[in-house]
């Protein structure tokens, strides 16, 4: 199992946008061959910083998933709205 951790921050201005995004295409990314779960965390501090967690079966599921549309069209949407530049991690459970 592979759990991804993903930190975005965007401009405050466009914090609306991404969650309506995120909850539009939800169900399309938890429904990806070996996404076995997704989570969308807000900072509790500094509300423009979300944290996207998602389980995946296995590294090849993970990478089928950011080389698909979906993704190539997601991602194209959401980083006009980034104020930095997006920091990801690829873990597993001890």
């Amino acid at each position: 199992m592979i759990k991804r951790i993903v930190k975005l921050e965007f401009k405050k201005n466009k914090t609306k946008i991404f969650k309506e995004i995120f909850k539009e295409n939800y169900m399309k990314i938890l429904s990806h061959e070996g996404c076995e779960k997704l989570e969308l965390l807000e900072d509790i501090n500094t509300k423009n910083i979300f944290f996207t967690i998602s389980i995946w079966k296995n590294e090849e599921h993970l990478n089928n998933y950011r080389n698909s549309r979906i993704f190539k069209d997601l991602w194209k949407k959401i980083k006009l709205n980034f104020c930095n530049e997006p920091n990801a991690w690829s873990t597993k459970i001890i």
